[in-house]
């Protein structure tokens, strides 16, 4: 499988997206290796919260909407 991965560099600063990067690595049927992003933030004592998009959309569509989630499940009234 051919897998097409942009730089991290060019993640790297990105206005309004201060979020640390997590990768979870897949194996494919053919071998390859596939990491997957995710973002992860909040209280680990909290809800979680699992927002998804398609292609060709990526998780800065999100950026706006992360730290108000988080600040929500990190209260004590929750949703």
């Amino acid at each position: 499988m051919k897998i097409l991965r942009t730089p991290d560099a060019c993640f790297a600063d990105l206005e309004g997206f201060p979020f640390t990067p997590h990768y979870t690595a897949i194996r494919t049927a053919d071998g390859s290796d596939l990491r997957i992003h995710h973002v992860d933030e909040g209280t680990r004592d909290g809800p979680i919260v699992l927002c998804l998009h398609g292609e060709p959309a990526w998780s800065y569509l999100y950026r706006k909407m992360i730290p108000l989630l988080s600040k929500r499940c990190g209260d004590p009234a929750g949703f």
